[in-house]
């Protein structure tokens, strides 16, 4: 059975464009078109439905940041790579457009020690390696060391790629690849309790 993209937002009780998003990323299989419309498979809809919220408590921290970031856009240069998250970024891409300038608390960032990448609600990167930062204009910072640890290329199997050179780092983005993090958020960055229900 297939979907349109309005009765698959339907289905996982978000907003179409939430939905869209995940369809411009490359980040769902098997999709196909009937004229204009993109089609969407009742399993890929039900894998995402069945995604777990992580145990965010075995990070043994307070609260970690999380950065929401956009489906990739074109970007104005026509020497940059696309803005935002697409599943056919490579890793080296995926971290240099991941580890900065966006307006945050650098500290609180850095305290977390693991900074998930959201897309529609969903982890598809993990970032480690924040314990240090620059300044830039306008509140905005970013993590020259930042690591990334994995990222997803496949949301609904998931299919994970662990890239950190560390054992622990590639188990914290194992952890969270392919879950289900909301979080509320006027710009990029969100905090979330590890203690919260809805982390557990």
């Amino acid at each position: 059975m297939l979907l349109t993209t309005g009765q698959a937002a339907e289905e996982l009780g978000c907003a179409v464009t939430t939905y869209r998003r995940l369809i411009t990323a490359g980040v769902l299989p098997e999709l196909s078109r009937r004229g204009v419309r993109v089609m969407t498979p009742l399993w890929v809809v039900r894998a995402l439905q069945e995604r777990p919220h992580p145990s965010l408590n075995r990070l043994n921290v307070k609260e970690v940041a999380v950065l929401r970031v956009d489906a990739a856009r074109p970007s104005e240069d026509s020497h940059q790579e696309p803005i935002g998250y697409a599943a056919g970024l490579g890793p080296d891409v995926l971290l240099d457009r991941l580890r900065g300038w966006w307006r945050c608390d650098a500290a609180s960032v850095a305290a977390g020690g693991v900074l998930p990448v959201t897309l529609s609600g969903y982890v598809v990167a993990v970032l480690t390696g924040l314990d240090r930062w620059e300044k830039g204009n306008g509140g905005r910072h970013a993590f020259p060391d930042a690591v990334l640890a994995g990222h997803i290329t496949d949301l609904a199997t998931p299919v994970k790629h662990l890239t950190a050179p560390q054992q622990t780092d590639r188990g914290i983005a194992d952890l969270l690849l392919g879950a289900r993090l909301p979080s509320q958020s006027s710009g990029a960055i969100a905090y979330v309790s590890t203690k919260s229900p809805s982390a557990n």
